[in-house]
């Protein structure tokens, strides 16, 4: 069930409110919706095999363009195997593409013929591509710095784009001000939607290995794609799918990690606005849902860590030697593998979230690889 965190009020049967309309509070997802037993592999591919467990309106026509079933690559690193889960193998370049083909199909049933979405690159495309399909038109700000090929990417599936000077903080502000004129936000922070895709990677890897992994290491920026794969697991696990919930290890950038701070009980300054990382995908200085990411890390009995740049581009080249061309946002998990593999329950999964055919690196960091 979707509902409100702060009154509980469950998500509205008309419209597409990113707020609560009762108290102004985020919405969220409960974790019982899981129904493993209705599983449909005849009549859908891909995610949609999930469809019994999206709470899409009854009226809902899946919007797809082949995501999800994406494979798990075994690696063998200092000795233990590693399997990557390649995200970047979905039809845009990345996972977001799981969450973007349930929103545009719920926009689709509740009647939207226009949204307007922020993003820092992957989300935009993803939504871009989906809206094209689902004949939504999509208006996409984006940060001036956005990576070049994201932006040539979302402006070839039709979608307007928009670069807003300052901070991904700045280009939020700059739709919640569109927002008030009454256009839809079709928010990939905001609505739990698209959590619901992200779970899909959670049910996948279950039946790809025949239980839960023994732990997960993933790049951690809003959140939310652990926050679906972590309700993804505890669903099936209240529901008996699987025998054991698996450790869930979030890994952010050195320069932008409150949750990080916050896992630690350290002092939970905001990073600075104009932070920067090679891995622009998680540079959010100010999560929506924070208590909830934590408390899911701690249920599973993981943790939070912060990667330097150094070891970002550590991570990018290493990924690439075992025939991994991901983007530096995917390479965070480089480092989890080295310093917690001895310490993690396995099978360890690494979700690798986004193509580097995406990505233009900038001078210094081709003047860093130079060097190595």
């Amino acid at each position: 069930m979707i509902k409100c965190t702060n009154c509980s009020q469950p998500y509205p049967d008309n419209g597409v409110p990113f707020l609560c309309p009762r108290c102004g509070g985020i919405f969220d997802l409960a974790t019982e919706s899981w129904q493993g037993s209705q599983l449909d592999n005849d009549a859908f591919s891909g995610l949609w095999r999930y469809k019994n467990n999206f709470e899409l309106p009854e009226n809902a026509t899946p919007i797809s363009l082949g995501e999800g079933n994406t494979p798990l690559v075994w690696c063998e690193i200092d000795g233990r195997q590693i399997g990557f889960k390649c995200e970047f193998l979905n039809p845009t370049g990345s996972y977001k593409d799981r969450g973007a083909a349930l929103l545009a199909s719920f926009l689709l049933a509740r009647g939207v013929k226009r949204a307007v979405e922020d993003s820092s690159g992957n989300a935009g495309a993803a939504f871009a591509a989906y809206a094209a399909r689902a004949g939504i038109h999509a208006q996409i700000y984006v940060p001036e710095t956005a990576s070049g090929p994201k932006i040539t990417q979302i402006k070839a599936y039709g979608a307007q784009v928009f670069p807003v000077k300052g901070s991904r903080e700045d280009v939020a502000q700059a739709v919640l001000e569109v927002t008030k004129a009454g256009v839809c936000y079709a928010s990939h922070a905001y609505l739990p939607q698209v959590m619901l895709g992200y779970a899909t990677i959670a049910y996948e890897l279950v039946e790809q290995l025949g239980d839960a992994p023994g732990s997960v290491i993933l790049p951690v920026g809003q959140g939310n794609l652990l926050l679906g794969i972590g309700c993804g697991f505890i669903s099936m696990l209240k529901s008996r799918s699987i025998t054991h919930l698996p450790r869930i290890v979030g890994v952010q950038a050195q320069s932008c990690a409150p949750l990080v701070q916050l896992f630690y009980n350290q002092q939970t300054t905001p990073p600075p606005a104009n932070s920067k990382t090679l891995a622009e995908g998680v540079r959010i200085a100010n999560p929506l849902r924070p208590k909830t990411v934590i408390d899911i890390v701690k249920e599973s009995q993981g943790t939070l860590i912060a990667v330097s740049e150094q070891n970002i581009l550590i991570g990018y080249q290493q990924l690439a030697k075992l025939g991994l061309y991901v983007e530096p946002t995917s390479a965070l998990v480089w480092e989890g593998i080295h310093h917690l593999r001895d310490h993690l329950p396995t099978p360890i999964i690494a979700i690798l979230t986004g193509s580097a055919l995406k990505v233009i690196p900038s001078q210094e960091l081709l003047n860093q690889i130079s060097t190595q």
